[in-house]
């Protein structure tokens, strides 16, 4: 999960040392690694031309990802079998959906500005991290925006495509989260 950046400036708590040490951690993974963002953040219609014109360009494009994200220590078929590589990379090209994909990077910089300050989220909140280390914030970082945080899980295995890599072990950290609330929910009764 990527809990995103809270508020840091003029009156927010300073940072304890785990959180410092998360920070260090993202600004080299963004030298690294970044570069995907903000060419899809200021170009994408480039680079989506090219990625729908070439179907090699497309597997470079996707399957390195693939590689440098999930918990597959380099070895990408550890965590996906070539079957589940090539259909998830025909899923794009056969329908040409590369653009829209990378689309919503332009559309979050350009139009998904919000003041950080007032930017709290109250709801019932669970966050399921996995074993990716950019992503594994600590749990104060977390709850400098989200205040409600019910459930907290760091997952033994499984990396940035959670959903495809670890699918069993996401869905029960889903329904484990969703339970206590669905039982709540089932005790309240409607007045109408």
């Amino acid at each position: 999960m990527a809990v995103g950046n809270p508020y840091l400036g003029p009156g927010g708590a300073p940072l304890t040392p785990a959180e410092q040490a998360y920070v260090t951690k993202v600004e080299r993974w963004e030298q690294e690694e970044r570069a995907y963002d903000h060419q899809q953040s200021t170009r994408p219609q480039t680079l989506a031309y090219g990625l729908n014109d070439s179907s090699v360009g497309l597997a470079g494009w996707i399957i390195e990802k693939m590689r440098e994200w999930s918990d597959c220590s380099g070895n990408i078929e550890r965590r996906f079998s070539k079957d589940e590589l090539l259909t998830n990379l025909m899923i794009y090209w056969g329908t040409e959906t590369i653009n829209s994909s990378i689309r919503l990077y332009y559309d979050h910089k350009h139009f998904g500005k919000h003041d950080p300050a007032d930017h709290l989220i109250e709801v019932p909140t669970g966050v399921t991290l996995t074993v990716e280390p950019v992503n594994k914030a600590p749990r104060e970082w977390a709850e400098r925006t989200y205040t409600n945080i019910q459930r907290w899980t760091e997952l033994p295995q499984g990396g940035h495509f959670a959903a495809f890599e670890e699918p069993e072990l996401l869905a029960e950290e889903i329904r484990a989260f969703f339970r206590p609330l669905r039982e709540k929910m089932g005790t309240l009764s409607v007045e109408v």
